[in-house]
């Protein structure tokens, strides 16, 4: 049945399902932009759908065609609604009917629907149609403007609705993302909270370690100290050569060796740190400095018996190394084994080839290795025992600086025992040397005796140590050169000035003018053809490098072993 409406209608449209058109009533502008707003007419004579869709058209609005009620539910299964404009009268299933359909089911429930009739315009239609979910009831004929009017409004309402929906959404969303961030959080405050613990923990370790460290190093710089003090005490100098006289002189000489060892140890401790230990590798045979180390050992022990060398017979095994290193690392394991050994004492030495390397074993039968103590054997700082009632003596660098020089070398060194009273096995590996290469002549250094020329070299001692100065200058003096002695920078430039010396031995931390600025004047002061020699307890690489660039042509770390002395002196 065509309806009447109050309006100029165009040309039919037949068989179009959506149409957009524009119209003289535009609904509100939306919040969220230009959004198309979806709404269904249904009618089953396509005039009626042509007249609504001329009334409605608008850019805002996509209106879908429905000439049926099956017409009309696809179209509600497939697409969502703002509104459903519906004529009551169809064929096989009426308006009514098909409202109910629509608002039984939940997902269309909430379409709003207008009825339009020429029929239906009793109390009870109009009731019906309220009845079965209905928003508005509109008789034929219709004005278009009220048409327009209202649907603006429901479209308006739809708009209203998807903006809360989608901010609700939104806030959903925003809410999760939160909860997940504050989870993140969490996690990492609980993780960071470990961390921090852990650092705790360690710091507490390290600072446990320290003082244990500084404990140890005090017990062990007084122990020799305290014996070279004692020493001194039996010295008479004014009285004749004893036996007890040559035990004190013996004793001094071995203590003070053993102090040099300990700060030794303390620098390669802080070069191994920043990186900074050099070698200055040459061919040479590893059997020379392994017999070269057990001297050294041998007068810590009570019998030559002690220790065993068990040396490959007229076979060198030559590797690429620093002699002085690999003797220090060899004399460490030697002297480590002495320590953990006591009654019945016996330490074995055996050097060997096997698949291209020289392998060295140093076995003992002391106290042994606990278990838990391998692992970090090689640790800094590590002692079995912190007890201040421990026997053995170290401050626990001795191997860790073993290990660094070893594998600095390209060598591998491990430790093994059966356990407590078992003794202890510390193997270590050098790559030896490919091909026909001999081993370099080991340039040992011997007491220097006095050069023809001596007496007519002049020599200048500066150092803020009355006692130091005095000993080196009779040393020197003994060898037969002309010496003389000043205590300060300002001293040593009137000196200089004076004396004309050919060498110059200078402390670097002198008073007033340091060793350094001192060195740089008197090169400045004609001197620049002179031997300038550092003597100094400041021996790291960067105080060599200073040295060298204020003039200096050697340096020596005190106390300074006077064969080499001398040797640079010539």
């Amino acid at each position: 049945m065509s309806m009447n409406f109050e309006t100029n209608r165009g040309a039919p449209r037949s068989g179009r399902r959506a149409v957009e058109r524009r119209g003289s009533a535009p609904p509100k502008a939306s919040a969220e932009g230009d959004e198309v707003i979806n709404i269904l007419i249904v009618d089953d004579e396509p005039k009626n759908l042509t007249v609504l869709e001329t009334i409605l058209e608008h850019p805002a609005y996509r209106l879908v065609r429905a000439e049926s009620a099956d017409e009309a539910l696809l179209a509600l299964l497939s697409e969502s609604f703002a509104l459903l404009i519906l004529d009551i009268r169809m064929p096989d299933m009426t308006g009514f009917e098909l409202a109910e359909v629509i608002k039984q089911r939940k997902r269309t429930a909430h379409v709003p629907i207008i009825f339009l009739t020429a029929y239906y315009n009793e109390d009870q239609h109009v009731l019906e149609g309220y009845g079965t979910g209905a928003v508005d009831y509109l008789m034929k004929p219709v004005n278009p403007q009220i048409l327009r009017s209202k649907v603006a409004v429901f479209a308006e309402l739809f708009r209203k609705g998807q903006a809360a929906l989608n901010a609700n959404r939104a806030l959903t969303m925003e809410v999760s993302e939160r909860r997940r961030a504050e989870d993140r959080l969490r996690e990492a405050n609980e993780t960071l909270e470990q961390r921090v613990a852990e650092r705790i923990d360690e710091l507490a370790q390290a600072n446990r370690l320290k003082d244990e460290f500084l404990a140890m190093l005090s017990h062990e710089l007084r122990n020799p100290l305290s014996a070279i003090a004692n020493a001194v005490q039996m010295i008479d100098p004014s009285g004749p050569s004893s036996d007890r006289t040559a035990w004190a002189f013996g004793l001094i000489d071995r203590q003070t060796k053993m102090l040099r060892r300990i700060v030794d140890d303390l620098l390669d401790v802080a070069r191994v740190a920043r990186g900074k230990i050099e070698l200055r590798k040459q061919p040479l045979d590893l059997v020379e400095v392994i017999s070269q180390a057990a001297d050294v050992v041998r007068p810590s022990l009570k019998s030559a018996d002690e220790l065993e060398v068990l040396l490959p017979v007229a076979e060198p095994l030559r590797v690429d190394g620093d002699f002085t290193r690999l003797e220090q690392s060899i004399v460490n394991l030697l002297l480590n084994a002495v320590k953990f050994s006591s009654t019945g004492r016996r330490i074995e030495v055996t050097v060997e080839r096997i698949d291209g390397d020289a392998v060295v074993s140093i076995r003992d039968n002391g106290i042994g290795i606990e278990p838990e103590m391998l692992a970090r054997i090689f640790g800094l700082f590590t002692q079995a025992d912190r007890s201040l009632e421990r026997v053995q003596g170290g401050l626990g660098i001795g191997l860790y600086i073993c290990k660094q020089l070893i594998e600095l070398h390209g060598g591998s060194i491990s430790a093994h025992s059966d356990g407590v009273g078992q003794g202890a096995l510390f193997t270590l590996r050098l790559p030896l040397l490919r091909g026909e290469q001999e081993a370099a002549p080991r340039q040992l250094i011997a007491p220097a005796q006095a050069p023809e020329s001596a007496a007519t070299k002049r020599v200048l001692v500066v150092d803020d140590n009355v006692d130091a100065a005095v000993a080196l200058s009779w040393l020197i003096g003994q060898q037969g050169y002309a010496v003389r002695v000043a205590h300060d920078g300002s001293d040593a430039l009137q000196a200089a000035r004076e004396f004309k010396p050919d060498i110059l031995l200078l402390d670097l931390g002198l008073p007033g003018i340091d060793g350094y600025e001192l060195a740089r004047r008197l090169r400045a002061d004609g001197f620049s053809s002179s031997r300038m020699i550092a003597i100094s307890g400041y021996a790291r690489e960067s105080d060599i490098e200073s040295s060298r660039r204020a003039g200096f042509d050697l340096h020596f770390a005190k106390p300074v072993e006077f064969a080499e002395l001398f040797a640079a002196l010539q």
